[in-house]
């Protein structure tokens, strides 16, 4: 199964394969272009080789484990090291704070062989569809039956020994010459290069050059590289160059043909400004690149250079050079295996007091105290997750001291559970002072709800038997001091907790409160002034204003109407 420890070991060997495919060249920058195109395509050879090599072959670790045991935790405990990520890629958690204090953890490692895959796809669909559509254009192809052609054909296949039957077609879908096949190689001409006859030999020399080089298989072989390891720049640079190289190499080919090289330089120059899309065809052509075109003018006109092809020595010495590079570095490990390392990393450490005993004298042993904590009583070692997790919580040394002298579990997802809903050994301490035997995993679900040791003495007073379990669930539905102080003042009786969280579940309010006695009639309003009076009675709606002579003045405040009634319809 594809993993991002997988990944990441491809990504970083296939580097450094790329990279020194790319030095040898530089070194060898003074060979002909038939040489260097050798070692490129040797190290191509050599990437997709790799995969299988890191498959297939034996793990070989050279490095002493104990060099990697210390960064691995004090890097988060990642599980690798610098020199050898790929232990280190079992788990890339990313680490989200919620809206409460409880920390979520991402694994993206799964979602690494998708993004991998998505790319690699895309760009083998892509070749796939270009070689459908030179096998689509070929069976629409025309028989070239022209003299002029068919014996530069027979003339360049004589000289090059070439005794392969070569099918030359024509087809109005091209722009220029190109060429593809092994077993049953095809040249396929655009009608403008058929009229121009006196450039025949030249084209059929550089395109049989193609033809019996095999370099459309290395075409394919190139493109398939670059798609297993679209990720790495090096290996796309890699593939550019082995395709200018051949390129350069068919160019020598025909130059060693007696053509002309200022002519040959006219006919690339003309050639290049109706190139076809080579990505879409997957096939070699006459016509260079916009960005190769320069480059291969100047080595045709330069008489000076080494021109020919790879002798056998030269190709033997380029595989064996790559493949003794890349057998040991596919092999190569940087941490041991597990199974050698159980003695000595720390993560393989354990609290029976039989397990084996860790011989390790480096840093690592600082971190002790979580492996002795941590590590389950059959001595089984902690995976990289656990070890992620405990370190993206916030899990330390002590913390896991302090929970086994508690009577805290030491099963290390326990701990992590605990740790991210915020349990501390205080809090075992105190619940556990309140209900005696709770059990730990009912302690870290009383926390997640809030459950505290003020609330479990609470219930604890109004129901003496009371257990973890009815905390959890009172908390859950509701249930406060003041609900349940109230519910019994109202005469409610609740013989224990069930029922107090049956009747906060069914909707129980707590009981309003007694109406007050309504207020006494309030008596009419009397003031006096001098020998005058005024009275005022709300009640009767009476204003009364009586002065010192006798005289009476009397006001009614009118009621208030009734509203009208509403129309009646027809019906009514």
């Amino acid at each position: 199964m594809l993993t991002a420890a997988m990944l990441l070991g491809l990504a970083w060997k296939s580097l450094v394969v790329a990279a020194l495919t790319l030095a040898l060249l530089r070194l060898a920058r003074a060979r002909s272009a038939g040489e260097r195109s050798m070692i490129a395509h040797a190290g191509l050879a050599a990437l997709l080789a790799l995969p299988a090599a890191i498959l297939l072959l034996p793990q070989w670790a050279p490095l002493p484990a104990s060099w990697f045991a210390a960064p691995a935790l004090e890097t988060g405990a990642t599980g690798g090291s610098a020199i050898d990520p790929a232990a280190a890629a079992t788990s890339v958690p990313v680490v989200v704070e919620g809206a409460g204090s409880t920390s979520i953890i991402l694994d993206w490692s799964a979602l690494a062989p998708f993004l991998y895959l998505v790319p690699l796809v895309l760009l083998c669909g892509v070749m796939a569809l270009a070689v459908v559509r030179l096998f689509a254009m070929r069976g629409r192809a025309e028989i070239l039956i022209e003299g002029s052609w068919l014996s530069a054909l027979a003339e360049a296949q004589r000289r090059m020994g070439f005794k392969h039957g070569t099918a030359l077609l024509v087809s109005k879908e091209l722009r220029s010459p190109i060429s593809w096949g092994v077993l049953r190689p095809t040249i396929v001409l655009s009608p403008k290069a058929v009229a121009a006859a006196g450039e025949a030999e030249a084209i059929i020399a550089h395109e049989l050059a193609h033809v019996a080089r095999l370099d459309w298989a290395k075409l394919l072989g190139a493109r398939v590289a670059c798609a297993v390891f679209w990720f790495n720049p090096l290996v796309w640079v890699l593939a550019r160059e082995s395709h200018q190289l051949r390129e350069e190499a068919a160019d020598d080919a025909v130059l060693m043909a007696d053509i002309d090289g200022p002519d040959y330089a006219t006919l690339l120059v003309g050639a290049a400004r109706h190139d076809n899309q080579g990505t879409l065809l997957a096939a070699h052509g006459v016509a260079p690149g916009k960005d190769s075109l320069k480059r291969r003018i100047t080595r045709v006109l330069d008489g000076s250079l080494r021109r020919g092809p790879a002798s056998a020595s030269w190709m033997l010495m380029s595989l064996v050079v790559l493949a003794g590079v890349t057998a040991p570095l596919a092999a190569f490990s940087a941490t041991a295996k597990p199974e050698a390392a159980a003695g000595v990393h720390p993560v393989a450490a354990s609290t029976s007091k039989t397990a084996t005993t860790v011989t390790s004298r480096s840093a690592a042993a600082t971190k002790d105290a979580v492996v002795e904590g941590a590590a389950t009583a059959n001595a089984k070692p902690l995976t990289a997750e656990q070890l992620v997790g405990m370190r993206a919580v916030g899990v330390t040394p002590e913390y896991v001291e302090k929970l086994r002298e508690n009577g805290g579990s030491m099963d290390a997802d326990d701990i992590i559970s605990a740790k991210a809903s915020g349990i501390d050994p205080a809090y075992i301490r105190q619940m556990r002072g309140v209900i005696p035997g709770a059990d730990f995993d009912d302690l870290v679900g009383a926390r997640h709800v809030g459950v505290d040791a003020a609330f479990a003495r609470e219930m604890r007073s109004h129901f003496p038997s009371v257990g973890i379990d009815d905390l959890i669930a009172l908390k859950a539905v509701g249930v406060d001091r003041d609900f349940v102080t109230e519910m019994k003042r109202s005469g409610v009786r609740m013989r224990d907790a069930d029922d107090a969280i049956e009747l906060r579940a069914v909707g129980a309010f707590r009981p309003a409160a007694k109406p007050r006695p309504a207020a006494p009639p309030r008596p009419a309003a009397k003031a006096v002034r001098g020998g005058d009076v005024a009275v005022i009675d709300m009640e009767r709606g009476v204003i009364e204003a009586r002065r010192a002579d006798g005289r009476t003045a009397r006001i009614e405040i009118p009621a208030t109407p009734e509203p009208p009634a509403p129309p009646t319809g027809p019906d009514d």
